[in-house]
C-alpha cells in the first residue's frame, strides 16, 4: 500500500508537526515513535503519555435484541454488565472457535452497547457482526462510529493531566473504577487502557480531537503530556502481559489454551462448542 493511500486519523497533522516517524499499521498511517521509543515507554511508566488510537473502530450495538445478540456473538458474557457504565474484555470467535478479534464492550444504557475493535480487523469484524446479527435484524442496529477519535492517556499522572485541561471531567472521572465508563461534556471517558498503567481512554468527535490533543501536550508544563507511538504501546502491553491480535491471539488460537481462558464463559455462544471440544496441542504462557 502506498503512503498516499493510507488512512489517516484526525490527529495526523499533529503527528507530523511533532516529528513522528509514520508507518503503515493495518492500512493506517500511524506514529511509530516521536524520537525515542524507550523514552516514551518510560514516560508512561513514570509519569504520563498520550496515544492516538483513533485507528481503532468503535461500533455501537443498539436495540432491544442487543443483549441477546452480544451474548451469542462474544465468548465473554455481557450479562455480567449489570449496570450502565460497566465494561468487559472479550474475544469474538469464528465458527470453528478460532479467535477473530479481541475487544472491549461497554454498556452505555439498557439496550445500548459500545464495542471497540482493532484497526487491522475492523472491516472483517464489522462484516462478521452483520452476518451474525441477521436473526436479530428487526430489533438491532450496528453503527460504526467513524465520527469519533480516540485518545489514550496512560500513566500514574495521566488523570491529573486530564483534569488540568478538562476540569469538568474530574468529578465523573474520579468516580470511575477500573473498567468503568461514562459520558460527560461531549466526552466518552473509560478507565481502561493497554499499558498496565492507570489512565483513561477518551472518545471525542473528530472535529474537536486536535484541540484536545494540543491542550494535553502542554498540560502540566513544562513537560506536558508527552505523545507516545505504536512502538512504546507494544512494549508496554507486552510487559503488562496483554495480547495483541495477530501475535498472541489469531484465528488458530483456542483461548482456553491461553492465559486468557477467563474470557470464555459457560453460555451459548457462536464457536464455543467447537472451542471446548478442541484439544490443547499448544499453549501460550508468559515468561519472566
Amino acid at each position: 500500500m502506498t503512503q498516499s493511500s493510507l488512512k489517516r486519523t484526525p490527529l495526523h497533522a499533529e503527528h507530523v508537526s511533532a516529528g513522528a516517524k509514520l508507518v503503515d499499521f493495518g492500512g493506517w498511517e500511524m506514529p511509530l515513535h516521536y524520537g525515542s521509543q524507550i523514552d516514551e515507554h518510560h514516560q508512561v511508566r513514570r509519569d504520563a503519555g498520550m496515544f492516538d488510537v483513533s485507528h481503532m473502530l468503535a461500533i455501537d450495538v443498539q436495540g432491544s435484541a442487543a443483549h441477546d445478540y452480544l451474548r451469542r456473538l462474544l465468548a465473554n458474557d455481557v450479562a455480567r454488565l449489570s449496570t450502565p457504565g460497566m465494561a468487559l474484555y472479550s474475544c469474538m470467535l469464528a465458527a470453528d472457535g478460532g479467535v477473530l478479534d479481541d475487544l472491549i464492550v461497554y454498556l452505555l444504557a439498557p439496550g445500548r452497547y459500545r464495542t471497540v475493535v482493532n484497526a487491522a480487523t475492523a472491516a472483517k469484524d464489522l462484516a462478521w457482526m452483520h452476518i451474525q446479527s441477521e436473526p436479530f435484524a428487526a430489533e438491532l442496529t450496528l453503527l460504526p462510529r467513524h465520527d469519533l477519535a480516540m485518545l489514550a492517556l496512560q500513566g500514574p499522572n495521566a488523570r491529573e493531566r486530564l483534569w488540568s485541561v478538562r476540569p469538568a471531567l474530574r468529578a465523573v472521572g474520579e468516580a470511575l473504577m477500573p473498567f468503568r465508563c461514562a459520558e460527560q461534556e461531549g466526552v466518552f471517558i473509560a478507565r481502561t487502557g493497554y499499558t498496565g498503567e492507570d489512565g483513561f481512554e477518551l472518545l471525542v468527535p473528530n472535529a474537536v480531537a486536535a484541540a484536545l490533543w494540543d491542550a494535553l501536550l502542554v498540560a502540566g508544563e513544562p513537560l506536558g503530556l508527552v505523545p507516545a507511538g505504536l512502538a512504546a504501546r507494544d512494549t508496554l502491553r507486552l510487559e503488562a502481559g496483554f495480547p495483541l491480535f495477530g501475535h498472541e491471539l489469531d484465528g488458530s488460537s483456542n483461548p482456553l489454551c491461553t492465559p486468557f481462558a477467563w474470557v470464555v464463559k459457560d453460555k451459548p455462544a457462536f464457536g464455543l462448542d467447537r472451542l471446548r471440544a478442541a484439544s490443547c496441542d499448544r499453549r501460550l504462557v508468559g515468561l519472566v
